[in-house]
């Protein structure tokens, strides 16, 4: 064998060493298009089953928003009744300030007399309120004192507490310590 004959054969066996290589390298390719052809195959399944729930989580959304939008429907005559009563309680307020304003402009303008007249008249009235509830307390106890009280007597006594607390509330708008703000 000559020097071509053994460089042909070193060719070939390049070569064979070369188309096994190449064939291994296609064999493995092969495997991962076989791979890409089942993912592939497989993807419209998949897609079919993802915009599936895409359409139950829009068909669920939007039955949600109804349902939102209809107890907010509920809901906004409530809020329309609030805000008619704070209305309401706006313009009673102020009612009362303008009635307050005024009841406080006729006590300025009024005389002396007629102020401590009144003002006995409500300690007055205060004091009996007070008689009426100790013994309504006692009538509610069960504890009445042993010895018989007399109507006459005991009237007698708070009339004088009454004259007593009327001539105080006249000296006390006299000498200047009773204010028409004392009264509100």
């Amino acid at each position: 064998m000559n020097l071509t004959g053994i460089g042909v054969l070193l060719i070939g066996i390049a070569l064979l060493v070369l188309a096994i290589f190449v064939a291994r390298v296609l064999n493995n390719f092969s495997s991962i298009l076989n791979g890409v052809d089942k993912t592939i195959e497989q993807l419209p399944d998949q897609l079919d089953s993802i915009l599936n729930e895409t359409g139950n989580l829009i068909h669920n959304s939007n039955n949600t928003l109804a349902d939102v939008n209809e107890k907010l429907g509920t809901l906004t005559p409530l809020f329309h009744i609030v805000g008619d009563v704070g209305e309401s309680t706006r313009t009673l307020s102020s009612s009362l300030v303008d009635l307050t304003a005024s009841a406080k402009g006729r006590m300025d303008e009024a005389d002396p007399d007629k102020q401590d007249r009144r003002l006995g008249g409500l300690y007055g009235t205060a004091a009996l309120g007070f008689y009426a509830m100790q013994k309504n307390k006692e009538a509610k106890k069960g504890t009445r004192s042993t010895r018989v009280r007399n109507l006459y007597t005991e009237g007698e006594k708070r009339t004088f507490d009454i004259d007593r607390m009327k001539a105080e509330a006249r000296e006390a708008a006299r000498s200047g310590k009773y204010n028409s703000e004392d009264a509100t």
